[in-house]
């Protein structure tokens, strides 16, 4: 009896008997063994569902960003989104599937499957990297990462630094996400390629031609999945508009998707909605023509602050929280009601975005930043540039490591002279661990190096404090106020060393001949409804202020990041014509002032007091801004003249924009 029993055993913890059954009880329990194409499809499957997993987590991650989204409709967009999984699955699995699927029988061998299995694992892991690292960097950038991603690395991004703060700050979605390559490695291990049929020795025909067959008709499967369908257009970014408003585009797509769909493709096309230069000129030009003459050599000094929105901004938000809102700008604020405001919106959403759009008046209209794009190496200029020649010292200060982002190249290029960063500080007692030198410290500095430059001069400015991971000065923890996100702390903070930078510059011969502006690179994550919605979330501040000057008061006028330009130089009375990608925010005879960003595949209009959101080949909604706030009730079609003028602007802004861009006519004398 315990000899029988012991064969029983025996056979049950063994190797498989068959084709598809397990291997008996305990640790390395398979649950399928058996043909290389099936092990291949269920593998596929798993990385699928962790996909489809991972959206929802994204969306459970940043519910506040889609709060008025509906519960119905946003399971409709995940069931939706599996069209996107599906095709970002096969791309970044393609080769993968060549090593499963080639009809030969070296293909079973234990080495070819270690390399098929350790390249799945690696490439899959990535994949759902990408997408969780997404679920907290989309607050920043309120969009998927696309491959720019990549360019942004080479130009000093600052990677080093940002992801392990993000890991340190973000550590259960890091978690998360180790939970979810477990569960890979533990389910995909448990599907096992056996080899019956491919023992024969030598060339078997029929084998041969069995799998020569599946292979074709896998591959054209894949394609076809690859291409999200048999429609005439592979899927894009831009396809995912067909289902849902913009501002639910990345909750239908993911980032792995998102990238390989961005990445080596040509970034601007040429545009021809008009045939004559002189009648697409009609519509929208972006030369700046000269002024009448007499210009004022004033000094210039333009200070963009990182990420201050202008939901930060009390004076500027009476009606939040029942008219009892602070906000987080005192200095700011008082500021405010001695200058001209204006009501901008940003051309971007990240800095190296906001910074020529704020200094060249270029916007970055496509997925890469205008930096990053091969557009750069032609010939522009910027607020310096074209001021050098008058005579002009100019500056560019910015506290950050030198190198990061690719500043110090940008501003040696479009003219300015000197640049003042990190190294040139060169008191690292003053860094604060992350990202530079604070800006108390550095304000300070700029003031006084400011105080030795020649005039006139023509400065730039740009803080860094109130970027994430928002770190304040220990003195100042218990004396600035917290905010309902956690930017709002160290954006008082940033506000207190501005109003001390004023301080010190009052006292300076240089400060009554000066024409401040003051602006932001881009927004900060949202919390009310508003800053929340597709144009709260590039809404930004705009100050001009001239010590003793002749500007006040609170403009009606819309306005965006690349005005700035064309509306100092107006101001100076530059007498030259330029070109920049905005208006001037001073000539009250014109009737053309606007405002325009692109993101995921769509391009956002604000103009006449209305927004469109347009993907470059039709409209998909357009709102009243001051009826229609939070952009609930979409008028397409129900205001068609409306919807007409726009369109038609629209697409005279972008054939200026695009064959400019690819023609290297940025400037006049191009």
């Amino acid at each position: 009896m315990r000899k029988k029993s012991g064969k029983r055993s025996s056979s049950g913890s063994g190797k498989s008997s068959g084709k598809g059954r397990g291997s008996g009880s305990g640790k390395g329990r398979k649950w399928y063994q058996g043909n290389i194409l099936v092990v291949m499809l269920l593998k596929l499957l798993l990385v699928l569902v962790l996909l489809f997993l991972s959206r929802i987590l994204f969306y459970a991650f940043n519910l506040g960003y889609f709060a008025n989204l509906g519960l119905m409709e946003a399971m409709r967009l995940f069931v939706i989104g599996i069209r996107f999984d599906l095709s970002a699955l096969l791309i970044i699995n393609t080769p993968f599937i060549l090593l499963n699927t080639l009809p030969f029988k070296f293909r079973y061998n234990k080495i070819y499957q270690g390399v098929s299995n350790l390249f799945f694992y690696l490439v899959n892991s990535f994949a759902l990297f990408t997408n969780f690292g997404d679920s907290i960097y989309f607050r920043f950038t309120l969009k998927r990462l696309t491959a720019d991603i990549f360019k942004y690395v080479g130009v000093g991004g600052d990677f080093d630094k940002l992801v392990p703060q993000f890991l340190r700050d973000f550590w259960f979605v890091a978690l998360v996400w180790l939970l979810f390559v477990a569960i890979l490695v533990f389910v995909g291990t448990r599907f096992t390629v056996v080899s019956s049929g491919a023992k024969k020795k030598g060339f078997d025909v029929q084998y041969f031609m069995i799998h020569t067959v599946l292979f074709a008709a896998i591959m054209v499967l894949a394609t076809i999945g690859i291409r999200g369908g048999l429609q005439l257009r592979p899927i894009s970014l831009v396809t995912a508009g067909n289902y849902t408003s913009a501002k639910n585009l990345p909750l239908l797509l993911n980032t792995p998707f998102s990238i390989a769909r961005t990445f080596n493709k040509e970034t601007l096309k040429t545009l021809t909605y008009y045939k004559k230069e002189s009648d697409l000129a009609k519509i929208y030009s972006p030369v700046q023509e000269a002024g009448p003459g007499g210009f004022k050599n004033y000094n210039v000094m333009v200070i963009i602050l990182e990420s201050v929105s202008r939901e930060h901004i009390g004076s500027l938000n009476h009606s939040l929280d029942n008219g009892r809102y602070q906000g987080f700008t005192p200095f700011l604020d008082s500021l405010i009601r001695q200058g001209l405001y204006f009501d901008a919106f940003a051309n971007g959403k990240t800095s190296i975005q906001g910074i020529p759009a704020v200094l060249s008046g270029i916007p970055s209209l496509m997925n890469e930043s205008f930096i990053q794009s091969p557009y750069a190496t032609g010939k522009f200029s910027s607020i310096a540039g074209l001021l050098k020649p008058k005579g002009y010292t100019t500056a560019f200060f910015h506290g950050g490591t030198n190198g990061t982002m690719g500043f110090d190249s940008y501003t040696k290029l479009v003219g300015f002279d000197h640049y003042y960063g990190r190294s040139e500080y060169n008191n690292e007692k003053d860094y604060d661990g992350k990202w530079g030198i604070r800006d108390e410290e550095f304000f300070q500095y700029a003031a006084k190096t400011i105080n030795g430059l020649k005039q006139p001069f023509a400065a730039a400015f740009f803080s860094l404090s109130s970027h994430h991971p928002y770190h304040v000065p220990a003195k100042y923890v218990n004396i600035f106020r917290k905010g309902k996100l956690p930017i709002q702390q160290s954006v008082m903070y940033a506000d207190h060393a501005l109003g001390e930078f004023f301080h010190t510059a009052k006292h300076m011969p240089w400060y009554k001949n000066t024409l401040f502006v003051i602006t932001a690179d881009h927004t900060s994550e949202g919390y009310y409804p508003y800053y929340q919605s597709d144009i709260g979330q590039y809404a930004v501040p705009l100050l001009f202020f001239k010590p003793g000057g002749d500007l006040h008061g609170m403009s009606g006028l819309i306005a965006q990041q690349t005005d700035v330009m064309p509306t100092v130089l107006s101001y100076l009375g530059y007498d030259k014509n330029f070109l920049a990608f905005g208006t001037d925010l001073f000539d009250s005879t014109s009737t053309t002032h606007f405002s325009i960003h692109y993101i995921s595949g769509f391009y956002g209009l604000m103009k006449d007091g209305y927004y469109l959101e347009n993907n470059g080949s039709r409209s998909t909604a357009l709102y009243n801004m001051s009826k229609d706030p939070l952009q609930v009730t979409n008028l397409i079609g129900k205001e068609r003249d409306v919807q007409k003028r726009m369109e038609v602007f629209l697409n005279a802004y972008l054939q200026q924009y695009n064959n400019r861009l690819i023609e290297n006519r940025l400037s006049i004398d191009n």
